[in-house]
Formats: C-alpha cells, sequence, structure tokens
C-alpha cells in the first residue's frame, strides 16, 4: 500500500479574514459579516486543497478561533466567551519569540463546549462535493481544555473530577458528531504533550508533571470508541507553530514518545522536517509504535515539510525524508504529513512570511510538494 498522506487541519486565516476577526472585536462589523468572510475563506481552502492531491480535505478551520479555543470562545479577542469562563486564566504557552496564548479560566460547573468541531465541519462539508476528495477535520484533546480548570484550589461547587467527567463525555461528543457529519478521519490536536515537559518557571502547568495526566485523560476518551473507529482517530504533537514560532522545540522526544503511543490512537501526526536530528526521532518511533494498540496498528506519519518557513521543500527533499524514516520505521506505519497546522489561530501575521496571503500560497506548495514527494518514496520502496 502506498505511503499515506494527511494535513493536520489549520491553514493560515486569509487577510480579509483576520480584519473581519478584528473588526467583529472592534464592533464595526456584524456577526453575520464575519461568518459571510469565514464562509469565503472556508469555502477558498477546500477548493485550492482539493487542487494539490491531498486525499482528505480540510476547510483549514478558518471559522475556528484557534485549534484549542474553538469550544469556548468565538474570537481570540474575547468575543462569544462562555458565561461560565474567566480570561483570565493561566498561559497555554510563552513562546520563543515572546508572546504567549492564554486560556481562560473556569468559574463554575457544569462545563459544557459552546461549539463543537462538527458544527464549523457541517458547514465546509458542501465545499467539497464535486472535488472527488473526501474531508477529514480536527479536535482539541482533553488533556488541553484540562487546563482551564485552576492548577491549584478548586472551582466552587464544581470538583475537578466532576469537571473530568463532563470533559470527557463533551470530547466524545465531539468526534462522534464529527464522524457522523461525513469526515473520514478526526485528528486530535495534542500539542501541550511536549510542552508539558519543559518546566517553564513562567508557566508553572508545564512543571507540574501532567504528562501522564494528560495521557490517560486522553486515554479515558479512546477507549470510548471501537478499533475500527480508532482505526481513524489520530494524535497530532508539535512543539508549537504560532507566527512562525515554536514553545517547546528544546524538549527532546525522548520525554514524550513513550507516552505518546500509549495513547490507543490509531494514527499520529508528529512534527519533524525542523527537528535536527531526525534519525535518532525515527528510531524511537520505531522502537514505541505498537503494531495493536487495544485492536488498532498504529500508524506514524512524520512531518517532511516546516509550515514556519518559507522555503517550499521539493518533492525529492520529501522523499528522502520518507525513505530514511523506513530503515527505522516499518512501512505498513509509515505516513507523511505535515510539521503542525499551518495557522493553529486565528490572528496571525505570519511574520517570516511577510503575509497570511503569502503563507497561504505557500502551504498549498507544500501540501502538493509532500503529496508528490510521499508517491515517489513509495514507487522507490515497492509500495
Amino acid at each position: 500500500m502506498p505511503i499515506l498522506t494527511e494535513v493536520v487541519g489549520s491553514l493560515p486565516r486569509p487577510q480579509y479574514l483576520q480584519k473581519a476577526y478584528a473588526d467583529y472585536d472592534a464592533g464595526t462589523i456584524s456577526q453575520d459579516e464575519l461568518v459571510s468572510a469565514q464562509n469565503t475563506a472556508a469555502e477558498d481552502s477546500v477548493k485550492r486543497m482539493s487542487t494539490t492531491g491531498e486525499t482528505l480535505l480540510s476547510d483549514g478551520e478558518q471559522r475556528a478561533s484557534s485549534f484549542a479555543t474553538y469550544p469556548i470562545i468565538d474570537t481570540l479577542g474575547g468575543k462569544g466567551l462562555a458565561s461560565n469562563l474567566s480570561a483570565d486564566g493561566q498561559y497555554f504557552a510563552i513562546f520563543d519569540d515572546g508572546h504567549h496564548r492564554q486560556l481562560p479560566r473556569l468559574t463554575s460547573g457544569p462545563f459544557r463546549y459552546k461549539t463543537y468541531a462538527y458544527e464549523n465541519f457541517e458547514k465546509s462539508a458542501p465545499y467539497a462535493e464535486g472535488t472527488g476528495h473526501a474531508m477529514k477535520t480536527a479536535v482539541i484533546a482533553p488533556s488541553m481544555l484540562y487546563l482551564l480548570y485552576p492548577l491549584t484550589g478548586t472551582v466552587d461547587g464544581y470538583s475537578k473530577e466532576d469537571f473530568v467527567k463532563d470533559l470527557v463525555n463533551e470530547c466524545e461528543k465531539d468526534i462522534r458528531g464529527c464522524f457522523a457529519a461525513g469526515a473520514k478521519r478526526v485528528s486530535i490536536d495534542f500539542t501541550e504533550g511536549r510542552l508539558a515537559s519543559k518546566k517553564d518557571s513562567r508557566n508553572p502547568w508545564t512543571g507540574a508533571e501532567l504528562l501522564n495526566t494528560f495521557v490517560d485523560l486522553n486515554n479515558q476518551v479512546l477507549d470510548r470508541f471501537s478499533p475500527k473507529e480508532r482505526r481513524d482517530i489520530g494524535i497530532h504533537t508539535c512543539p508549537g507553530g504560532d507566527c512562525d514560532s515554536v514553545h517547546s522545540g528544546e524538549v527532546p522526544y525522548s520525554a514524550l514518545l513513550p507516552s505518546l503511543f500509549a495513547m490507543n490512537a490509531g494514527y499520529f501526526l508528529i512534527q519533524l522536517a525542523s527537528e535536527k536530528d531526525k534519525a535518532s526521532v525515527y528510531k524511537q518511533i520505531g522502537e514505541n509504535i505498537r503494531r495493536d494498540a487495544k485492536g488498532v496498528k498504529q500508524v506514524a506519519f512524520i512531518g517532511v515539510t516546516n509550515p514556519l518557513d518559507p522555503r517550499v521543500e521539493s518533492a525529492e527533499d520529501v522523499a528522502a525524508d520518507l525513505l530514511d524514516a523506513s530503515k527505522y520505521i516499518a512501512t505498513d506505519q509509515l505516513g507523511a504529513t505535515d510539521d503542525c497546522g499551518f495557522s493553529p489561530f486565528s490572528i496571525d501575521v505570519k511574520p517570516k512570511h511577510g503575509s497570511p496571503d503569502f503563507a497561504r500560497d505557500v502551504a498549498m506548495q507544500k501540501i502538493k510538494a509532500r503529496v508528490d514527494g510521499a508517491r515517489m518514496a513509495s514507487a522507490k520502496l515497492g509500495c
């Protein structure tokens, strides 16, 4: 079987959409006008991706405030924040360029999603009609939303145990809703996995030894699905990718990979193109990936393009990485992906690219190079 490829999810929002988000936050346009801009960008994302050869299309998460906050807030500026959340929560991450992203804080229970990924998917699914391609989507991991609950202390009248029960239920509902709406694959964004071992004194949760808690929490969701269903549920990990910067690239993969593959998902989308010692990580993947994860053979989609770098990899570059990886990872457990979503947050000027519109063009070129390179590697490997 040829080496499979899959996009992570997000694409840079075009400049007109980022302006619409800002104008909506400023109160100078209506929600209907914002939705119109989102619809235009989502349709363009699907149509353009269909020309790259990508197997499963994405709407680029154009309607999401971010990969992490779509269930709880409409815009990064604070519009639509759920009533039982306050804006003064923990930092999710502090990035290498100095900027940060902050999560809200839960103030009361019960916890419920305000918006589900499947609701956005349903709006975009018609755009794929006539393209000859199916669609995938991404959801946020419960481990990320776990950080909404205060790191220390409690929420009055709402224990952490009750919160976790509600959180697991909501995440399961989100994934099942995506499949019911027609998504062929659903990947779970788990960028907090590597960050959990950073021990950044400016961001206390990263030193709280939460990785095992995160894995256990994500498995509570995964274990509600059958092996057949979990074959099409993936986990994405990366060291961040916002404003062309990262948050945990210095954390060695050896701190994450054994725990990553302990999650009972069917496949993994793993940042690797921008890794300094790729061969070492390939080897670790080969040593930790499971052929039987509660009835599912796991597949590692390795990152072969870097969304933070405007240089477009050639198909030959991609094929070379996949051929190197095949020395350590069985070809029936090997796939190709991008290191990260191309813009996980709705407001991202893509400074190394010069503009989000140019970055959007580059993203399509990178996706095509990945698809073409995987095809080349498959031919050379005879699979």
